[in-house]
Parts: C-alpha cells; sequence; structure tokens
C-alpha cells in the first residue's frame, strides 16, 4: 500500500521558519515529480512547490518564491519543504503529493497528481 506520511507542521510566529517532510512508501518516487499543495478552508487546493525526480528542476507559486524550499532525498524516498519567513497567510493545511508515473516533467497541476498524503497544519500567527 502506498503512503505519503507528512511531519513537521506546527504553530510559529510571523517570520519563524518550519521545514515540513514527507515520508513515502510502499514504492520508490526516485523517478517522480514531487510536489507540495496547501489548503485553507473553504478554498480550492492551490499548488507551492514541486521538485523534478533528479532534484535539478524545481517550481513555485509566486507568493512563496525566494522564502520556500523544496528538496529530496531518493534514497529515504523523502521530499522536504524549508519555509522561511513564514506569513500569516502562509496558514493552511500542507499536503504532500505525487504523480502515479516517473516523467521528465515537472507537472504541477492538481489532477496530475495521483497519490496524497493526509496533511500537517502549519498555523501562522501575526
Amino acid at each position: 500500500q502506498v503512503q505519503l506520511v507528512e511531519s513537521g507542521g506546527g504553530l510559529v510566529q510571523a517570520g519563524g521558519s518550519l521545514r515540513l517532510s514527507c515520508a513515502a512508501s510502499g514504492r520508490t518516487f526516485s523517478d517522480c515529480t514531487m510536489g507540495w499543495f496547501r489548503q485553507v478552508p473553504g478554498k480550492e487546493r492551490e499548488f507551492v512547490a514541486a521538485i523534478s525526480w533528479s532534484g535539478g528542476v524545481t517550481r513555485y507559486v509566486d507568493s512563496v518564491k525566494g522564502r520556500f524550499t523544496i528538496s529530496r532525498d531518493n534514497a529515504k524516498n523523502t521530499v522536504y519543504l524549508q519555509m522561511n519567513n513564514l506569513k500569516p497567510e502562509d496558514t493552511a493545511i500542507y499536503y504532500c503529493a505525487a504523480p502515479d508515473r516517473g516523467s521528465n516533467t515537472v507537472v504541477t497541476r492538481r489532477y496530475e497528481y495521483h497519490y496524497w498524503g493526509q496533511g500537517t497544519q502549519v498555523t501562522v500567527s501575526s
């Protein structure tokens, strides 16, 4: 059974940092894009960041560029999201996701992802 398990969320003051982790099990994702999305109640789940299978290409939503960094460790089947200079508008549930097949293209649209974690809450206080 394929599982993606996020960790590292929590409560932090504005300007602070958090590092999210997503550990995959059940299959290897070393040939797949991995992504992070976030969602607040009443809104659509939005793309945050994605990384190519090699780690050499990354994509970010404009609102987090320069503050968030996505990385991965294929040996550990794990992807990370380092979040610095957090803002109250970053408050959301953060989800890790992966497509069901490998690709050289870094995908960013929600429908292109097949596997999802259960989410981890990030709350940024002002």
